[in-house]
């Protein structure tokens, strides 16, 4: 996929709003070239996101995959803002939803994460569905669909009009929807959305997220994942914290609220 033209990414208050059009090599050339490189650090599991226009297409992708070596698990990208086909047409409609991840289920040899849309009625709803079709874990959430106006030449800022907005902007509100799916989910969550400092990462914690995955942070600081382990163990060692599993869902709610 060549992706959208540029500009496509831009600066925006408090996050960023980008419009790449999931521009990648694809699977066969991702597996010749991409993958071998990444087995050289046997410590770092590879994830890999996976992405079509049609069911067919998730789930040739995904059985190429499965003959590969070094790859932990499958991202099922179903809310990717920025395609005028598939993307979030699965992840926005509960029935597509179900039959996608139904059909991804049954090829994926590997554990099969749902990267969810925040662009629905109710994502703690669409996160069981997927449960229920057979996903092992859901991450949310991706970008929120949005767009940016230059007051000048009266055109939008991005060649594809709107984009994905993400960043310390959603925060709020992506916590709001963690929280939310984990009291409808018994599968494990993946907490994400404007996580910039290890105390964002333990909001997501705190709402339930098993674990969290950083964007954003990391086109400001290349290495804002390293400073934000090393910060998770320092803010657990302060607290009194033996092990950052016993954060999750450790949320205090006072009786009656």
């Amino acid at each position: 996929m060549a992706g959208h033209a540029a500009p496509r990414i831009i600066q925006t208050a408090a996050g960023m709003l980008n419009a790449i059009g999931l521009q990648n090599v694809g699977v066969e050339e991702y597996l010749e070239h991409k993958l071998p490189p990444m087995r050289r650090y046997p410590r770092c599991n590879v994830i890999v996101n996976v992405f079509g226009y049609t069911v067919g297409e998730y789930t040739q992708v995904i059985e190429f995959l499965n003959q590969a070596e070094g790859i932990a698990a499958y991202e099922l990208n179903v809310s990717c803002p920025n395609v005028h086909a598939g993307g979030m047409a699965f992840g926005s409609d509960p029935v597509e939803l179900e039959y996608l991840v139904r059909k991804a289920r049954e090829v994926a040899a590997r554990p099969l994460i749902v990267k969810l849309s925040p662009n629905v009625t109710s994502i703690a709803h669409m996160a069981h569905i997927a449960q229920e079709a057979g996903a092992d874990a859901v991450s949310l959430t991706n970008t929120f669909l949005a767009m940016s106006i230059d007051v000048e030449t009266r055109r939008p800022r991005l060649s594809n009009i709107t984009g994905g907005l993400s960043g310390p902007a959603i925060k709020p509100i992506a916590l709001r929807m963690v929280y939310e799916t984990a009291q409808a989910v018994s599968i494990p969550i993946l907490g994400m959305g404007g996580i910039v400092t290890p105390d964002d990462a333990v909001e997501f914690l705190l709402a339930g997220a098993t674990a969290v995955q950083v964007g954003t942070a990391s086109y400001a600081d290349p290495r804002a994942v390293e400073r934000l382990a090393k910060g998770l163990e320092s803010w657990c060692r302060s607290h009194q914290v033996e092990r950052v599993a016993a954060l999750t869902g450790a949320l205090d709610i006072p009786r009656g609220q």
